[in-house]
C-alpha cells in the first residue's frame, strides 16, 4: 500500500514538474536586475515592477555575506548602490540589512533594503525564469541550489555561473538548469564549450563577433541550448535579435520594451 502511494506521489510531482516547464515562456525580455532603469537594482521593488510589466525572465545576482548568508548585490562592494562601504563578503547581514539601497536611485526609493536569496524567491511567480547568476564558487553553488529547492523553484531556475559554482550546484540537485558563464577568448570557443559541455542555457555578450552572430544562434539551437543575448535597450535590435534565433534578452528598460510586445510577437506573462 505505501509502496503504491509512493509510486503515485512521484508520478504526480513528475507532471507537476512537466506541467511547468510547459508554462514558462520560450522566449521574452529579461529584466536584468530588475526593472533597473526605473528603480533600485537588484532590490525588492525593482523585481516586483519587472513582474507587474510582465517580464518572461528577471536576472539578480547573489553573493555570500561573512555569516554565509545570501544576499541580492552584484558589485563586490555595497558602496555604488547603498549608503555603506565595504565588501559583502565582510560584512554580515544584519550589517547589509541596515543599509539603504534606495536613496542612490531617488528619494522615493529611501530605506528600500538590500533583500536576501529568501526574500526575491519568495515573491517571485512561478511561470517566468529566474535568471540567478552567482558571484562566487562552489560553496556559493551549493548554498543557493539549496535555498531554490527549499522554496520549489528548480523547474523555473536558471544559475548563470562558472564551472565551479556550477560543480557545486549539480551536487546538490544535477536537475538545476546551468547557463555558461566560463567565456573563452572568443565566441566560437564559448559556443563550442557550451555545446559540447552540455549546458542548458548560454549568454551570449553584445559586440562580440557579431559577424558570426547568426550561425552561432543555429548551432545552439540545434543543440537545444537556450539563448540568452547581453544586453540591448533598443527596440529595433531587440526585433532584430529574436528574428536570428535569440531567446531572452536582458534589458534594463524592460517597461518601454514591453511596451511593444506584439511588434516583437511575444506573449504575454499573466501573474493573475
Amino acid at each position: 500500500m505505501y509502496k503504491n502511494l509512493l509510486i503515485i506521489l512521484l508520478f504526480a510531482s513528475t507532471l507537476f514538474a512537466q506541467s511547468l516547464v510547459s508554462t514558462l515562456p520560450t522566449k521574452g525580455i529579461c529584466a536584468h536586475r530588475g526593472a533597473s532603469n526605473t528603480h533600485p537594482e537588484n532590490t525588492l521593488s525593482a523585481f516586483k515592477e519587472a513582474i507587474r510589466l510582465g517580464a518572461h525572465m528577471i536576472e539578480f545576482d547573489v553573493r555570500m555575506t561573512s555569516d554565509n548568508k545570501l544576499v541580492i548585490m552584484h558589485d563586490e562592494s555595497v558602496d555604488r548602490t547603498t549608503n555603506g562601504k565595504g565588501k559583502v563578503i565582510n560584512l554580515t547581514l544584519n550589517e547589509i540589512k541596515k543599509l539603504d539601497a534606495g536613496s542612490w536611485k531617488s528619494d522615493i526609493f529611501k530605506e528600500e533594503k538590500v533583500p536576501t536569496l529568501e526574500e526575491t524567491l519568495n515573491i517571485m511567480p512561478n511561470n517566468i525564469w529566474l535568471n540567478i547568476h552567482l558571484k562566487g564558487d562552489k560553496e556559493l553553488g551549493i548554498a543557493v541550489a539549496k535555498v531554490v529547492e527549499t522554496f520549489n523553484k528548480v523547474e523555473q531556475s536558471v544559475i548563470a555561473c562558472g564551472f565551479d559554482a556550477a560543480e557545486g550546484v549539480k551536487k546538490v540537485n544535477p536537475n538545476i538548469r546551468i547557463c555558461n558563464m566560463e567565456r573563452q577568448n572568443n565566441r566560437s570557443n564559448y559556443v563550442a564549450n557550451t555545446i559540447s559541455g552540455n549546458f542548458s542555457f548560454i549568454q551570449l555578450l553584445k559586440n562580440r563577433d557579431d559577424s558570426n552572430l547568426k550561425s552561432d544562434v543555429e548551432k545552439l539551437s540545434k543543440n537545444n541550448i537556450i539563448i540568452n543575448y547581453y544586453y540591448s535597450d533598443n527596440l529595433k535590435e531587440i526585433k532584430e535579435l529574436f528574428d536570428i534565433g535569440i531567446n531572452f534578452i536582458l534589458t534594463n528598460n524592460v517597461g518601454e520594451i514591453l511596451k511593444n510586445i506584439e511588434e516583437l510577437d511575444l506573449t504575454s506573462v499573466n501573474h493573475n
